[in-house]
């Protein structure tokens, strides 16, 4: 009853007198607004929320967590409050072998930061003469291609963005072509027309030629099955092979050519 009777004495005040007290009651809901953002902006900035440590776990092989550290924390900036976790992420992922970084806050003045290295693959032959590195996921990343131990990557050649197809193929490829004898693939590549050409550890070249992934690796397949019996015959190393050919491939061992349908069945000659 109360209530009411005061509603209805609010209303029959004139207009402007309504209006003022509305503004009042706006300026003090305003006024403790600003007084708390003040006071929060205040505690934020109290050295106890500082950043004190930075906590590094995950897969660090290549680098230690004081490196990491070092390298990463002169681009960090703002405190527990206000730090800006995508900009964090970007330095920890700027270190060299760093390929994911997950950045969070640990109340009242740390950050935990869990890291993903690079796995290195293949390396990379890109137009500057300059090899990079390609990861396990076909990522081509920057790093200092001496760090790796392994002198066995494969050497992959193509097309900007095509580093993942190429890493997919070399994968089904490799094991296909290693039945030759003549050693893994050294570099695989790509042309900008979609030509594939493997360069193999024992010296021979093989031009696959342009289609499909599985086009190619059929392709393949179907050379290695049937070359077997010309190099049983005339007991001599693989040179080359070109199997662009519609109904067939050439080889070239060595001091001997002689060219070669899908399924040998009336082989011509070889040539010596």
């Amino acid at each position: 009853m109360v209530t009411l009777a005061a509603n209805r004495f609010a209303n029959t005040l004139p207009p402007d007198v309504r209006l003022m007290n509305a503004s009042a009651r706006a300026v003090f809901v305003l006024a403790g607004v600003v007084l708390c953002a003040a006071a929060a902006a205040w505690v934020s900035r109290l050295p106890v929320f500082a950043l004190r440590s930075i906590q590094v776990d995950g897969d660090i092989a290549r680098n230690s967590a004081s490196t990491i550290r070092a390298n990463a924390a002169p681009r960090l900036a703002g405190n527990f409050f206000s730090i800006d976790l995508q900009k964090a992420r970007g330095a920890f992922e700027s270190v060299p072998w760093v390929r994911h970084a997950v950045v969070r806050r640990v109340w009242p003045n740390k950050l935990a930061v869990q890291l993903e290295e690079h796995r290195p693959a293949a390396l990379w032959a890109a137009d500057d003469g300059n090899d990079r590195l390609v990861n396990n996921f076909g990522e081509v990343f920057e790093a200092n291609v001496g760090d790796v131990e392994d002198d066995a990557l494969p050497r992959l050649a193509g097309p900007d963005a095509s580093s993942a197809r190429m890493l997919g193929v070399y994968r089904q490829l490799n094991p296909v072509l290693a039945k030759l004898d003549t050693g893994d693939i050294e570099q695989l590549s790509l042309s900008g027309r979609n030509s594939w050409r493997a360069e193999l550890e024992g010296g021979a070249v093989i031009e696959l030629g342009r289609g499909t992934d599985e086009e190619v690796l059929a392709r393949a397949q179907r050379f290695v099955r049937t070359v077997a019996q010309v190099t049983a015959q005339y007991q001599r190393p693989l040179e080359s092979a070109d199997l662009r050919h519609a109904d067939g491939y050439a080889v070239r061992l060595k001091g001997v050519t002689t060219q070669l349908p899908t399924k040998p069945a009336g082989r011509s000659a070889p040539k010596r």
